[in-house]
């Protein structure tokens, strides 16, 4: 399989899938059940990549995440609960002429070493980043069970935190395009930092859908 493949893609703002990372998904749109009906019966992949704009078809952001879906419960009126897990990221190469109700793209996946092991964090850095989460979800006044996030290892605990939290688009795809799982922790530090401190920041409208 070279570096660049046709694929499906699934445009939804808000959800980030990343490499080895998992995204459930409730697929109800009549297009992405097809596109699920035809992932199944061939390679089972698909790439979920952010919008830019709300136009139909909305313009997409050159970066994603290609995923292969894992389980897959296919409910009695067509809708499908699925979960993605997370390959590689891609940049989007091209976007395909096709007869299908779905979209499809050339994802170039050369120039991302998702394959390979992440550093982890420094002490001081995973401090930090379980400390600010603290604040943040009391501000969101959500129930977290911190002794469970205490036993994530590095990567999962910063992308799972980049997966829920309710943040704009931009942020969430500079999140996604972060080179090292250390450079999106101290991104998203960053910015849960800067949405506690902004009026009606962290009580906001969530991106999530």
């Amino acid at each position: 399989m070279g570096d660049t493949i046709p694929i499906p893609v699934f445009p939804l703002a808000g959800a980030l899938l990343f490499p080895r990372a998992q995204l459930p998904l409730h697929i109800f749109e009549p297009r992405y059940r097809a596109m699920i009906r035809d992932a199944l019966a061939g390679d089972r992949l698909i790439g979920m990549v952010q919008p830019r704009d709300q136009k139909e078809p909305p313009a997409l952001f050159e970066t994603g995440c290609l995923g292969r879906i894992g389980s897959v419960e296919e409910l009695e009126d067509g809708r499908y609960n699925i979960v993605l897990e997370g390959l590689t990221r891609f940049r989007i190469a091209r976007e395909i002429e096709t007869d299908t109700p779905y979209r499809r793209v050339e994802a170039d996946r050369s120039g991302f070493a998702d394959h390979q092991e992440e550093e982890p964090l420094h002490l001081a850095q995973r401090a930090e980043l379980e400390r600010e989460a603290r604040r943040y979800a009391d501000a969101l006044g959500y129930a977290v069970d911190w002794e469970a996030v205490s036993r994530l290892d590095d990567e999962m605990l910063v992308n799972g935190i980049a997966q829920i939290a309710p943040l704009d688009v931009g942020s969430k795809q500079a999140l996604l395009e972060a080179g090292a799982v250390r450079d999106r922790c101290e991104l998203l530090v960053q910015f849960m930092q800067f949405q506690r401190m902004i009026p009606g920041g962290a009580d906001g409208p969530e991106t999530l859908q």
